[in-house]
């Protein structure tokens, strides 16, 4: 897959869906009757690139408060759902040592990995960060994550909703129409060249998450360190 023009055809088709009042709504965030939860393997972006996004957040914020901003604690990559959320999971169903166990036997050969998060996408419900990965070593990972569960007999969901490839980063989710539509898509547009930072991925961690991986309800069930040569 080409990264670049997978993440401008993904704005440019968003965009026109935005344009048109055509995008979608998540009514949910603050529902208190949503018990989706699943797990994930992710990385967490480094301080200084997070810190860097909150400016660029900010200024959204200033134009529109009222949709959904990722705080620091809950910007994440996601590297494979696991089981993805659910309404009703709960820790309880499953050995969560088993899963450890795979995900660590597929670490083994993980190479060093740097990700570029530049410029912005979005989705008919959401804006991303765009992640750039240095080499093939993270979908090379998800590969074996597919293979590996898929030839087990412990509950998963790999691929269930798309095969991931990317490397991004999901910052905003739309909660409400758009009060400053023209405002808002300027600074989009103005971000779509700005780089946020590399930073090289050093751990992993699997979490128990809701679905916007909000830290009040996410748990951390291992954490893996990448050993980076």
């Amino acid at each position: 897959m080409n990264l670049k023009t997978h993440y401008e055809n993904l704005y440019d088709k968003s965009i026109e869906r935005i344009l048109s009042d055509n995008y979608e709504i998540d009514h949910l965030i603050n529902s208190p009757l949503d018990s989706r939860f699943g797990i994930t393997l992710l990385i967490r972006p480094s301080t200084s690139i997070k810190n860097e996004i909150q400016k660029f957040l900010n200024i959204l914020k200033r134009i529109d408060p009222n949709q959904y901003y990722y705080e620091n604690s809950d910007i994440h990559i996601t590297v494979m759902s696991i089981i993805s959320c659910y309404n009703g999971f709960k820790l309880e169903q499953i050995d969560i040592t088993k899963y450890i166990e795979i995900i660590r036997e597929s670490l083994l050969n993980m190479s060093n990995l740097d990700i570029e998060f530049k410029d912005v996408t979005a989705s008919p419900s959401c804006l991303m960060i765009q992640g750039f990965m240095s080499n093939d070593s993270l979908n090379e990972l998800r590969d074996q994550l597919r293979d590996r569960f898929k030839n087990s007999n412990l509950e998963q969901s790999i691929d269930k909703r798309y095969a991931i490839q990317t490397a991004h980063a999901t910052v905003v989710r739309f909660k409400e129409k758009l009060n400053q539509k023209s405002k808002f898509l300027e600074v989009l547009e103005k971000y779509r060249t700005h780089t946020f930072g590399t930073f090289q991925v050093k751990t992993m961690e699997l979490v128990y998450n809701d679905w916007y991986q909000r830290d009040e309800f996410v748990e951390k069930l291992s954490e893996f360190t990448i050993k980076n040569e």
